[in-house]
């Protein structure tokens, strides 16, 4: 399944962290379907500095990162980032040099800050699917972001006012974060996949829950030939 319905299976799930982009790559390995988890691939390529600090893990990756308003981050900001982009370039390459390869990519939420060129590879080699979270579910974003960090590229969002602390920051910053992305989702995506939508797939199997995912997607290809 993809933009086109001659080309293998090819799926990149984007949206915001703890929209669910990994709980349903997962749901469609049990399927069978290759899978590739960008976070595991940019974790390690940065193993070099995250053993340097004793950090491991996504959630070390975030830990490695910090705060947006410590003095480094910026600099781990541009690493992330700088790996990101050649996660997706080895990805992507594998993809253009055999079109018989199937595969579903689960990204990170800062996919979008990987430039135009990256962007268009991604849409040209695979179906975009954004799982959107409604504004009703933000909150629950923020509380998942503090419960488990993962790293977030702020790129300039976080702006704290005088005397704020980080969280309180957070709180403030990142559902303008949020809505500024969605924009570059929507624009990113093939389809779109309200996230409340989704609940109702969900199966005691995940196996059964990834083909109920499967065929929402194709039917919203369908609707758009």
């Amino acid at each position: 399944m993809s933009a086109h319905p001659d080309k293998p299976l090819r799926l990149a799930l984007i949206g915001m962290s703890g929209s669910g982009k990994s709980y349903w790559t997962k749901h469609l390995a049990a399927l069978g379907c290759p899978t590739l988890c960008s976070d595991d691939h940019i974790e390690a390529r940065l193993t070099r500095v995250l053993a340097a600090g004793g950090h491991q893990g996504i959630n070390g990756v975030a830990a490695w990162m910090g705060w947006p308003d410590s003095p480094s981050y910026a600099r781990r900001e541009s690493e992330y980032l700088t790996a990101e982009i050649a996660v997706l370039d080895e990805v992507l390459s594998t993809l253009e040099k055999d079109p018989e390869l199937s595969l579903v990519l689960d990204t990170t939420g800062s996919v979008i800050a990987t430039g135009n060129h990256t962007l268009d590879r991604l849409r040209r080699q695979m179906t975009v699917v954004y799982l959107a979270a409604a504004q009703d579910e933000v909150e629950l974003l923020i509380e998942r972001y503090f419960r488990e960090p993962k790293p977030v590229l702020w790129q300039g969002a976080f702006r704290p006012n005088p005397g704020e602390t980080p969280q309180q920051t957070v709180v403030r910053c990142y559902p303008v974060l949020i809505a500024a992305r969605r924009r570059s989702y929507e624009a990113l995506a093939h389809i779109t996949l309200p996230t409340w939508q989704l609940r109702e797939l969900s199966s005691s199997s995940a196996a059964a829950a990834g083909k109920a995912f499967l065929e929402r997607v194709g039917a919203l290809l369908e609707s758009r030939r």
